[in-house]
């Protein structure tokens, strides 16, 4: 039978007992608790790892491209131009 989800904000972590052990004295000797030391660490690289992974890399040639489509439209098709003025609409 399957479990009804709730998000409480918990997260399980297994762990070998001296890999917990490590973590707990580190966490203690910085004065945090385990939760805190865990995520000191793991929230900063976490929203690292998204930041690269958002990124768009563009070459000088194509940033111009771009900054010039911007700026200076294509005509739309005339399926697109059809479409609008019969009033069509997503749904």
């Amino acid at each position: 039978m399957a479990r009804e989800h709730v998000d409480n904000g918990r997260v399980e972590l297994r762990l070998r007992p001296e890999d917990k052990a490590v973590l707990a004295r580190a966490a203690a000797l910085e004065r945090l608790d385990l939760t805190s030391f865990i995520l000191r660490a793991a929230l900063p690289q976490a929203q690292a790892v998204i930041t690269e992974a958002e990124k768009l890399l563009l070459s000088e040639r194509d940033s111009l491209r771009v900054l010039d489509l911007l700026e200076n439209p294509p005509d739309p098709p005339a399926r697109l131009m059809r479409t609008a003025k019969a009033g069509f609409v997503l749904e």
